[in-house]
């Protein structure tokens, strides 16, 4: 059985709009039966969370086994064909066979944990000791399996999970181009977001987000150097967790920035996502970045109990990027302040985060630097069947093939990156510097400064059009605080701006996810704002 993902053919001819919607609400199970189950109505898999498929197979109802062949199933329905979405890869050959053994093994001596039979989709830039590539969604890595599991990787399968598959990204997790397309990757092409199908999912995690909306597995994993977990998150309508860093090993992730790189839980709950944080979470005596490793770690689940915020002081940030440039926005977050108010949170607005002047351009400055670096390390241990050992190379590899890997946007970034010297240079030193100064600054000082447990702001604006001519629309972003201090960060649906979900991010300072997993437990409760995805073709606008 081969390892790459079998596609199906495309919808015969131009079907109107409503006739499409049609077709995919039945492929959904709306109108008709679920693609990924073959019984009963009340086992379908879509929107089913951790907690309640567990329950299904602690009863012997449901097996992993079968489980994991309806997500197959609905990848089938709803990836390749149907609406098309492109969020996975490839499927592991040998998912049947592990969920099998995870079977027999609850019969005989029953389970590991919450995780045990749970299929999880991986971002593909994630190493696996098997038959899946790792790839970061260029063909330049076509064919690329790493020689063991990533220590992440590692955790979840001692945690019983089933490794489903690899997830479409943006190719080299969108640190590409200066007008690229997010989603899209010479590998799996263009992912599309389940809410409406000609919008842009975010990037870089945009497949394992739009798998998780779509109900395509579980849980899935993504990675983020700044806004690629919380932001595809946001805009499909998940729960995207930026963990500290170090708290999640940056062991076998296709590096971009040492210094902010780390993987990240989607799921479709609050629970669900810290189900998943748990299962990864482990000091790993590889990583440097768990030198600050908490001595004992927190109970995740346990915070999660639904009560009030009665004791919880939030600031609002009104300076993020884009404000006010979205009236729907604005009133989705003026909703969601009057949520945590409402459940006794004391609200500081606005919250004083100080001049932060000069952080982008050094972020930038260190990010490409550091992915010089990081991406010859890697490269050069991992010895990719295409040849390519160094960012050289790969920029070489990709001017030979351009038709293929760069019929739409180019790779000014790598050949920027490639243009830069040793981490031992002083410009680098000094950006390394400033940035890490100004974002913990700004985050330490304002939550001192105002006595705050956390930090909340709008996570993304409404997803924009795919346009692969003229590139990415971003409109809010709240991310870059968070991501370049190393800090946590939570995203959250929020709610709907003409039909698209935009998210609720709540950071704090380092290794806080308890205090921001209790807030957004608390707010989900209350705003009970998810939707699951219609996959509608386009948005009928008057």
């Amino acid at each position: 059985m081969t390892n790459a993902k079998v596609r199906y053919a495309p919808l015969p001819g131009r079907l109107l709009a409503a006739q499409v919607s049609v077709l995919i609400l039945s492929l959904c199970g709306q109108t008709g039966s679920d693609p990924g189950v073959a019984g009963a109505d009340s086992l379908r898999v879509e929107e089913r969370d951790i907690a309640a498929l567990q329950a299904l197979m602690q009863e012997g109802r449901l097996t992993a086994k079968e489980l994991t062949q309806r997500y197959i199933d609905r990848i089938a329905a709803l990836d390749d064909a149907g609406p098309r979405l492109n969020a996975i890869v490839e499927i592991n050959p040998e998912a049947l066979d592990i969920a099998a053994a995870l079977d027999e093994e609850r019969r005989r001596h029953g389970t590991r944990g919450p995780m045990h039979g749970i299929p999880v989709i991986l971002k593909a830039n994630i190493d696996t000791g098997d038959e899946l590539t790792t790839t970061a969604g260029s063909l330049a890595l076509s064919g690329h399996r790493a020689s063991r599991d990533a220590f992440a990787v590692a955790r979840l399968r001692d945690a019983g999970a089933v490794i489903l598959g690899k997830a479409n990204l943006s190719e080299w997790a969108n640190f590409r181009s200066t007008h690229s397309t997010s989603g899209w990757s010479s590998q799996g092409r263009q992912t599309r977001n389940p809410y409406v199908l000609d919008r842009n999912p975010c990037g870089s995690s945009s497949g394992s987000a739009v798998a998780v909306a779509a109900s395509l597995t579980a849980v899935a994993i993504g990675t983020e150097t700044d806004g690629s977990v919380v932001c595809p998150a946001g805009a499909n309508g998940i729960v995207g967790i930026k963990p500290t860093l170090g708290l999640v090993s940056r062991d076998g992730i296709i590096p971009i920035a040492h210094s902010q790189d780390t993987a990240g839980p989607m799921g479709r709950t609050v629970r669900d996502a810290a189900v998943l944080l748990t299962a990864m979470v482990a000091a790993d005596p590889g990583d440097l970045a768990a030198a600050n490793f908490p001595p004992q770690l927190p109970d995740y689940l346990a915070v999660l109990d639904g009560g009030g915020l009665k004791d919880v002081r939030i600031g609002i940030m009104r300076d993020y990027a884009g404000a006010g440039a979205n009236a729907g926005v604005e009133a989705r977050f003026e909703e969601a302040i009057g949520v945590l108010a409402g459940l006794g949170a004391e609200i500081v607005d606005p919250v004083d985060l100080g001049d932060r002047e000069g952080m982008d351009e050094a972020e930038f400055e260190v990010l490409l630097y550091e992915f010089r670096a990081g991406l010859n390390d890697y490269l050069g241990d991992h010895r990719a069947p295409n040849g390519v050992r160094t960012l050289a190379d790969l920029i070489a590899f990709n001017v030979s093939r351009r038709e293929e890997l760069m019929p739409f946007f180019g790779q000014e970034i790598l050949v920027m990156a490639e243009d830069k010297g040793p981490l031992t240079e002083e410009a680098y030193r000094e950006a390394l510097a400033t940035s890490k100064q100004l974002a913990q600054g700004a985050i330490d000082g304002a939550l001192e400064g105002d006595r705050l447990d956390a930090i909340a702001a709008p996570t993304n604006g409404p997803a924009w059009v795919i346009d692969l001519v003229n590139g990415d629309n971003f409109s809010v972003s709240s991310s870059t605080l968070a991501a370049v201090s190393g800090y946590a960060n939570v995203t959250v649906p929020m709610g709907y701006v003409r039909g698209l979900p935009v998210g609720l991010s709540v950071f704090g300072t380092a290794f806080s996810e308890p205090v921001l997993l209790r807030i957004t437990y608390a707010f989900e409760q209350a705003a009970k704002a998810r939707r699951r995805p219609e996959f509608l073709p386009t948005l009928v606008l008057e």
